[in-house]
Order: C-alpha cells, then sequence, then structure tokens
C-alpha cells in the first residue's frame, strides 16, 4: 500500500508537471515569420503616395514593426491606422513611437497574427513580408477588403497577380520596389444588360471571364456576340468597348459604369447607327452566377 500510494504521488507530480509544461509552451507567443528589417522613410512616403492616402483612410499597416507606416499617414495625411504585429517588443516600440509623434489617437497597434486579423474596415493595407507570405495573405485580401480598397508592398510581389503599379526607389544599398493594388470588384459571369434610349429599351446578353482585374467577354444580342475590347476594371469602376455591324454599317459602344453587388449600371457612348448618341445602361447579374463568386 505505501509503494502503491507513493507511485500514485509520483503519477500525479509528473502529470501535472507535463500539464503545467504544455501550458507554458502553449501560452508563448508566436515567433514572427520574417526577421524585422524596417522600411526606410523615404519608401514608406512613396507606398502612402502610391496609395493616394487621404484623411478619410483608415490604413492597415500587417507586419508594422516600429509603426512609422501608420505614424508617417497620421502626420502627413491625417488617415487613421492600425498595426499588427506578433512581436510584443515591436508593438511595444510601436506605441512609444506614437506616443512621441503625438498621433495617439489616430493609430492603434495590437499584438496578434495577422492572418487572424479582422480587416474589413481597410481601405489602404501596407506590406512588408515575404513573397510566399504575400500569397499566402492573397486570398484574405480579397475576401475581406471591399473592391477600391489599395494595397501596397515594399519588395515584394502577389505572384500571378499583376500588380496595378509598380516604382522604383532609389536607395543607399539597392534599389527599393513598390508595388501596388486595387481590389477589383466582382464581375464574372453572365449579366442581363439593358441600354435605354429614345426609341425603347435594347436588350443584350454580357459574359464576362474574369482574372483578378483583367476581363474579357463578349455581348450577345439575337444570337450575334461581340467581343469587348479596351476592358479595364479599377476597384468599382468598369470599362468596356464592343463593336457590331447594323445592315452593313459599323456601330461602337463604349461603356462605362460602376460595380455594386449584383448590379452594374453607367453611360454607353454609341457610334454609328441609329442609337448614335450617349444612353444609360444597367445590368444585373443571372442568379446562377452569383452563387459562385470568381476564384481569385
Amino acid at each position: 500500500m505505501g509503494r502503491a500510494h507513493v507511485v500514485v504521488e509520483l503519477s500525479g507530480c509528473l502529470m501535472v508537471g507535463l500539464a503545467g509544461l504544455w501550458l507554458n509552451v502553449w501560452a508563448q507567443p508566436k515567433p514572427p515569420d520574417v526577421e524585422y528589417v524596417p522600411t526606410p522613410h523615404h519608401v514608406v512616403a512613396e507606398m502612402l503616395r502610391l496609395a493616394s492616402v487621404t484623411p478619410s483612410d483608415v490604413v492597415y499597416d500587417l507586419g508594422c514593426g516600429d509603426g512609422r507606416v501608420l505614424i508617417a499617414a497620421a502626420q502627413v495625411y491625417k488617415a487613421r491606422g492600425v498595426g499588427v504585429d506578433i512581436d510584443p517588443q515591436r508593438i511595444e516600440e510601436s506605441r512609444a513611437n506614437a506616443m512621441q509623434a503625438g498621433v495617439v489617437e489616430r493609430v492603434q497597434f495590437l499584438q496578434q497574427d495577422l492572418f487572424e486579423t479582422d480587416i474589413h474596415e481597410a481601405t489602404v493595407v501596407a506590406l512588408y513580408l515575404l513573397p510566399q507570405l504575400n500569397r499566402q495573405l492573397r486570398p484574405k485580401l480579397f475576401s475581406d477588403l471591399r473592391p477600391g480598397a489599395r494595397v501596397v508592398s515594399h519588395d515584394f510581389d502577389m505572384g500571378d497577380w499583376q500588380p496595378d503599379q509598380v516604382i522604383h526607389v532609389p536607395g543607399e544599398a539597392y534599389e527599393h520596389t513598390v508595388f501596388y493594388w486595387i481590389i477589383p470588384a466582382s464581375v464574372d459571369g453572365h449579366w442581363q444588360l439593358s441600354i435605354a434610349t429614345p426609341s425603347g429599351e435594347r436588350r443584350y446578353r454580357l459574359h464576362i471571364q474574369q482574372r483578378y482585374q483583367e476581363v474579357r467577354g463578349t455581348v450577345s444580342a439575337e444570337r450575334e456576340a461581340s467581343l469587348i475590347t479596351h476592358a479595364t476594371l479599377t476597384g468599382e469602376g468598369l470599362r468596356f468597348t464592343m463593336v457590331t455591324g447594323v445592315q452593313g454599317e459599323a456601330v461602337q459602344m463604349s461603356f462605362e459604369g460602376r460595380v455594386s453587388g449584383d448590379t452594374m449600371r453607367g453611360s454607353v457612348e454609341v457610334q454609328g447607327g441609329a442609337m448614335a448618341g450617349r444612353h444609360d445602361w444597367t445590368s444585373q447579374r443571372e442568379a446562377t452566377d452569383s452563387l459562385h463568386p470568381p476564384q481569385h
């Protein structure tokens, strides 16, 4: 009995010790995925300029380091900002720097995993991570950010998501690259398109295939389809042109409009034919396509 009792006590101590060790390991913060290397201040200035930051923007810096991006955004552009970093030392440093800069009312810093951070409020996202982390983050940017939100990345791209703009910034050791993207609206699918003309409504079927901000497709009516050309998708803004023949005469239609969920509306300039002039147009995405958003 005595020996058995001792064994039970030892087992209990061992179990408690292992549990304590496990809890201690579990409580340790996750180490940063990248080594901290600060973005030079003049590159920060170019990132914010390229993103056209304004006082109405909410800038999120994912992997904020010492907070310099948000502090500059608050000081120069009066924007609000949220910085995220998993390293508690960096967060402490960011808060101290914001206090010294006098912008604590405009910025906040969160010690947490950037992949688990709610970024729905962001209108601008700043990054200085690594290529593989950018690619891992890409689906979250598309799912969480609204069309028209801007993303700027120091030195690293987003894989096959081509940037809307790239600039090169001179540096002491090497030339820096800043990549810039605008989150595009979802326009993939089939749309019922209607043009209002003085002589009545004209109906068409618009088919769009989308890859990020790149779009192509056709406009069809009465079993005749015309390719769309010069298509651009910038945030919620969509432009495209189609050329069709009416009684042997070439008719060019230049569309411009804005996307709002499953609805588009705007104006079309028609050159040639009986419809010549500028008219309003609207379009509604077919229900089956609304259930299957494009894969970015």
